[in-house]
Formats: C-alpha cells, sequence, structure tokens
C-alpha cells in the first residue's frame, strides 16, 4: 500500500533566515515588553517624581506652580538638587495680564536675600505701583547651582505659556553648576549625551536605575560633613584661563544660550538677557598660578619686590615692578590684581580697571564668570531682533567709584547687595518699556530713587542676607573662620533673621511674627512694610491686600490705601471694596475713575445706599471739570465743583475747590460761604 501523507506535509519548512530574524526580533521585543512592563508598573505605583515645569496647584486647579521636583532632572544627586519660589499664575492667561518669567540662577533667585531681595520683586513692586489696574503674573523659574542648560530646558516649556517677556541672568555657574564642564553632576563630555540622558530620565525606569546607581555610590564614598554646596559641586576647581576645559566651558555656554535664544526667537517671544557683572575689585583671585620655568625666577623677583613696593605705599614703584613681572609670565592672577590695586591707589583708574578684569578672568577657581561671555551673549543677541541686551554691568559701574564694582554692590564674589538687586530691577524696568511691552506710564511714574525709599524690605530681610553671606565665607573658599562673630541675635529682628537662616524658619511665619511685633509697638508704618512684603509674595490674596489698605488708611495714606483697595478689587470684587475705592478716587478730585467703581456698588448694592444721587452728583463733576479746564478764571464753575463735592461730604475736594476759588477772589460772597460752611463740617 502506497504510503499515506500527513496533510501538513506540503507545507515548507521555514528557512534559516527567518529563524534568525524572528529569533532577532525577539531578543528585542521580550526586554522591550519587559521594560515597559516595568514601567508601566511604577508609573501606575507613582514612583518616582514629576520633572515636568509646572504642576497643578494645590488649593486651586485653575492655577500653576513651579514644580519643586523640576530641578532633578539636571543633577546627578538629587539629594542636592535645589528648589526654587513658588508664584502661581493661571492656566489661562487673562486678557489684562502681563506675564513675565525669569530664568537664571542664584543671583536671579536673589541671593542671600531671596523674597524681596530678589531683582524682579523690585521689578514687580514698581509695575504694580505705575500700572495699579494691570495683573502682573511675574514668574521666577531660577534655581541655584544650576546653569545655561537648565535655562535651556526650563525654555522649552515655558514657549508653552504665553509669556509676554521673558527676563534672563545667567552665566556665573556655567562651569561648575549642574551639568557643568568642571562640576560633580556632569554626565558627559558629549553634549548629545548630556541632551540624551536628560530627556530618558521622563522614565521611571530610567529615575529607578539613577537612584540606585546614587544609593551605591553614596555607600561607597564619604562625604565631607559641613561641605558647602559650593564646594560639593566644584569637582576641577583648578581651571586655567583658555585652557581646553576653560574653552568646554566657553562653548556650552555659548552653544545653550544660542539655542535658547533661538527657541524664543522662533515663537516671537521677546527675551532680555543681562550681561553679567561681579566683584572685581575687592575680591582677589582665590586660585593663582604661579610661573614656572625659566621664568619663574624673574617673575618671582619682580613680583616679590612689587608687593614689597605696594606695602609700603610705593605704588608707581609697584607699577613697574609688577609689570616687568608680567613680562616674564602674565598669567599670574594675583600679580594682575596686586597691579590693579596699584594702579587704583596711585589715582590711574582706567588701567586700574583693565587689570582687575584680568585678574577675575586668570582666576583659576570659576565662580566669576570671565569677561568673554559678555561678548558672547552680545554677538548672539545680533543674530535674534528679539533678544535684547540688559546692560547691567555699565548700571552698576555706574553707580560705582571710577567705573570699577566692588563691595559697594556686591556681597561676596558675584551676588549683590539690595541696591545692586535694585539697579538690576531698573535696568530691565527700562528694557522692558523701551521696547513697548507694557503701555506708556503716566505722569505718577515710580522713580528708582522712590523705590529704593519704599520698597517693603524688612531688617530681618536684610538681616538674613547678611547672616548668611557672613556663615559662606567661614567655608570653602573663603575660609574666613570669624566671619560668623558679628552675627547677632540682641534684638527681636536679628533673632528673627537668625531663625531664618540657621533654623531654617518659614519666611511667611517669621513675617507674621514680625507683623504682630510692630502691631504691638503700634509702629503701623513697619507693619504695614510688613504686609507689602507678604502681598509681594501672595499677589493673588485679596483680603491681604484690603487689609494694607486699612492700615494705610490708619497711616493717613491716600495713595496707598486707594492703591490696595483697588488691587483687592481687582482680585475679588464686592461691594464694600467699590465703595471705599470710589469714595477714595474722588477724596482725590478723579471722578472720572470713580465711576466704574461706584456703577459697581450700584449693581451690588448690599448696603442699601442711595448711590444713584451719588452718581448724578460725579457726573455733573466731570461735567464742570470739562468746562472748568477752558476757562480756568471762572470762579462760579469752581465754586459749584466745591458745592457738590461738600453736598457729598467730600470735604477734600471741596476744600480743594475753595482755594482755587479764593486764589482767583479771596473776597468772593459763594466762595466764603462755602469756607464757612465747610469749618463746620
Amino acid at each position: 500500500m502506497p504510503e499515506k501523507k500527513n496533510k501538513y506535509s506540503s507545507l515548507k519548512e521555514p528557512s534559516r533566515k527567518k529563524i534568525i530574524l524572528f529569533k532577532g526580533i525577539s531578543i528585542i521585543l521580550v526586554p522591550l515588553i519587559i521594560l515597559c512592563l516595568i514601567e508601566f508598573g511604577l508609573r501606575l505605583f507613582h514612583y518616582g517624581n514629576k520633572l515636568q515645569l509646572f504642576v497643578k496647584y494645590k488649593d486651586n486647579a485653575d492655577y500653576l506652580v513651579f514644580n519643586p521636583d523640576a530641578s532633578k532632572r539636571y543633577f546627578t544627586n538629587r539629594d542636592i538638587a535645589t528648589t526654587g519660589n513658588s508664584e502661581i499664575f493661571k492656566k489661562k492667561k487673562d486678557n489684562n495680564t502681563i506675564r513675565l518669567f525669569i530664568l537664571g540662577e542664584s543671583t536671579t533667585i536673589g541671593y542671600p536675600y531671596y523674597h524681596n531681595g530678589s531683582f524682579h520683586r523690585w521689578l514687580q513692586y514698581r509695575l504694580t505701583h505705575d500700572y495699579p489696574d494691570k495683573n502682573f503674573e511675574i514668574i521666577n523659574l531660577s534655581l541655584t547651582a544650576v546653569n545655561s542648560y537648565t535655562v535651556l530646558g526650563f525654555a522649552k516649556e515655558v514657549v508653552n505659556y504665553e509669556p509676554d517677556a521673558v527676563l534672563i541672568y545667567t552665566g556665573h555657574n556655567e562651569f561648575y553648576g549642574a551639568l557643568g564642564a568642571a562640576s560633580t553632576q556632569n554626565i558627559s563630555s558629549s553634549r548629545f549625551m548630556i541632551n540624551l540622558i536628560l530627556g530618558l530620565r521622563n522614565f521611571k525606569i530610567v529615575q529607578l536605575i539613577s537612584n540606585v546607581f546614587t544609593t551605591i555610590s553614596s555607600s561607597t564614598s564619604v562625604t565631607q560633613s559641613g561641605e558647602s554646596r559650593m564646594q560639593l559641586m566644584a569637582a576641577k576647581q583648578q581651571i586655567p584661563y583658555q585652557s581646553d576645559l576653560y574653552k568646554k566651558g566657553v562653548d556650552q555656554f555659548e552653544t545653550n544660550m544660542d539655542a535658547v535664544f533661538s527657541l524664543f526667537s522662533q515663537h516671537r517671544i521677546p527675551v532680555f538677557v543681562s550681561n553679567l557683572v561681579s566683584n572685581d575689585k575687592d575680591l582677589k583671585p582665590f586660585i593663582s598660578f604661579d610661573a614656572d620655568g625659566k621664568k619663574s625666577a624673574g617673575f618671582n623677583e619682580n613680583y616679590q619686590s612689587g608687593l614689597s613696593a605696594l606695602n609700603a605705599k610705593d605704588y608707581s614703584t609697584a607699577i613697574s615692578l609688577f609689570n616687568a613681572a608680567n613680562k616674564y609670565y602674565n598669567k599670574s592672577a594675583n600679580c594682575n590684581y596686586y597691579l590693579a590695586q596699584s594702579y587704583f591707589s596711585e589715582g590711574d583708574f582706567p588701567p586700574a580697571k583693565i587689570f582687575f578684569a584680568k585678574a577675575s578672568d586668570l582666576d583659576g577657581l570659576r565662580f566669576r564668570a570671565p569677561q568673554e561671555f559678555n561678548t558672547i551673549l552680545l554677538k548672539l543677541s545680533r543674530n535674534y531682533p528679539e533678544v535684547h541686551i540688559v546692560d547691567t554691568k555699565a548700571a552698576f559701574e555706574s553707580f560705582s567709584g571710577h567705573q570699577i564694582t566692588g563691595n559697594n554692590l556686591i556681597v561676596d564674589h558675584v551676588h549683590p547687595n539690595l541696591k545692586g538687586y535694585a539697579i538690576m530691577s531698573d535696568v530691565f524696568y527700562k528694557a522692558i518699556n523701551k521696547a513697548h511691552i507694557l503701555p506708556a506710564v503716566g505722569s505718577d511714574e515710580m522713580s528708582f530713587y522712590r523705590l529704593l525709599n519704599e520698597m517693603p524690605v524688612t531688617k530681618p530681610d536684610s538681616l538674613a542676607g547678611l547672616y548668611r553671606i557672613l556663615n559662606l565665607k567661614t567655608h570653602w573658599p573663603y575660609n574666613e573662620p570669624h566671619a560668623a562673630d558679628s552675627i547677632k541675635t540682641e534684638t527681636e529682628e536679628q533673632s528673627l533673621a537668625y531663625n531664618l537662616v540657621f533654623k531654617k524658619a518659614v519666611w511667611s511665619d517669621t513675617m507674621g511674627e514680625l507683623y504682630t511685633y510692630y502691631i504691638n509697638k503700634n509702629d503701623y508704618k513697619q507693619a504695614r512694610n510688613v504686609l507689602e512684603g507678604l502681598a509681594l509674595e501672595y499677589p493673588r490674596d485679596a483680603d491681604l491686600a484690603e487689609k494694607i489698605a486699612m492700615l494705610s488708611g490708619v497711616l493717613k495714606n491716600d495713595t496707598s490705601t486707594l492703591l490696595y483697595f483697588r488691587r483687592a478689587f481687582n482680585i475679588s470684587p464686592t461691594f464694600e471694596r467699590a465703595r471705599y475705592t470710589f469714595v477714595l478716587f474722588l477724596k482725590l478730585d478723579e471722578p472720572e475713575k470713580a465711576l466704574p467703581y461706584l456703577d459697581y456698588a450700584i449693581a451690588n448694592n448690599s448696603a442699601g445706599l442711595n448711590l444713584e444721587a451719588v452718581k448724578t452728583a460725579v457726573n455733573d463733576v466731570i461735567q464742570l471739570k470739562k468746562i472748568y479746564a477752558a476757562d480756568t478764571t471762572n470762579i462760579d464753575l469752581v465754586n459749584k465743583v466745591a458745592a457738590i463735592y461738600l453736598q457729598m461730604g467730600n470735604k477734600d475736594a471741596a476744600l480743594k475747590y475753595i482755594n482755587k476759588a479764593e486764589k482767583l477772589n479771596n473776597k468772593n460772597q459763594n466762595t466764603q460761604q462755602l469756607l464757612a460752611e465747610i469749618k463746620t463740617k
């Protein structure tokens, strides 16, 4: 019998190539499926951090806030990742809102003062006074210990949140900040690899691997207790000028900033980037490289003799000797610094300025950005019409003796004092206005000197900044063991400042204690100052604004009272806020501005007042004032305005017009009758 065929025997055996291909696909797909399952599981159990720039504000889902975990994308050791401000803004921007984002590092966030010491808070205070009917959302996304990689990363997300402008100050942390060329937080020497890893860190499995690696690394290494973040971040401390590592940092800065400018320009977003300032005059270089080889003998002989001449105050001889030393070896930061000091002491300031800057550039510890960075920013800005250079350096020099910036405006190596931050805000303010980001300012524009006078920085704010710097200087690289000896806790303000710095007290709680302290002393002016500072921290708090208005009323400051009632009304309108506002506008003889608030009060008249009669009187005043503007000698018009104001019980505005009438004719019977009437009320 013939052999029966299997029904499957006609099917061909798979070829060797197909088997290899199938196995290859399996080798790739199976691990990929496993990784996807692990990723899904990690997300299901909410492992790791959400690294997006903004998260929902916990108290109001209509608002967003800076994600405190956003910086962890940029640090290999997440235990030293830094956090920034919590300034809320609406998911959907209102039509009347100007939204500004701030990008940068420790100077940009306001170190050592933070809060209202920061330049953006000085700017915020000025803008809200100049434009009381505008809503400003000024969101500072700056962090300490970061650099242009973080600025670029944040910029990629900021473009999606309707900025009217972006303000940038960055560069001093370029070498040692997170991912910097010489930082402990660097992950690769390749820019491509850095950007790839930054992208991969969105995946939970990558965060898991990173955390395991960090745990193993920390268990096998010993961290020195008491190290400052500066010391923890600075891996390759010594970076010679124009060395390969130096050039890598310069290239990193230029490439990242070019990408930042290009990104914002593509989205037609105006950028205001400041050049960089540092303490050149009063800070000796941290690291100076000695001469070696054949040149060392000639250099050392002239350098040491120059030091002797400088100590003897023989400045002309010191200048000759330091210049002679430079001919043998011109890369000594100390030699150039002492040469600059000699020129300065001799009264020859132009070369002093040149050599102070050169000494800073030659400093082997790169906590001050080299002059080259300012050149890069200027060069790049010329390629992008949307990018505006803010010349903070020139502004600082204009406030410094002989155009050389030092301790007069800088508290350490790069961080401004309070006046310095005020100047910085002024330069940004002028640049924004020049670019027409804002409407024209009225005649009551706040001047820079008024800003200096009125800015609500409390004494504990100022002292806390001082205490942070004194504490900083006890550590590397300053190593001044007695720097903190002048920290005092004798007064209430000193104790509160001490608690802020060393006991990590919550700033808002500290301000609450300070407010109570001033109220108990009946020091209402300082108490209002505290509340104004809190209002900058919490600009959407209508009750806080109303409280400032009430306290301003106690101090008989009508301008401030009106400003804060308007702000409270704009945030959360109520009948009472509208009533206070229109009454104050009428008191200041601004009836046109009173009308919108009067209309709101009429429509929401919870007190049952006869406001229609008030509106009729207000409209009469508006019409009479228009006629008076064309005929300022008409005493009858003046008396009519005074009479209407007096009928409304508005003695201040009535007296203003009675005084005008008396200047026209101090014997006018109607005027004298009004004057007598006002004295009886």
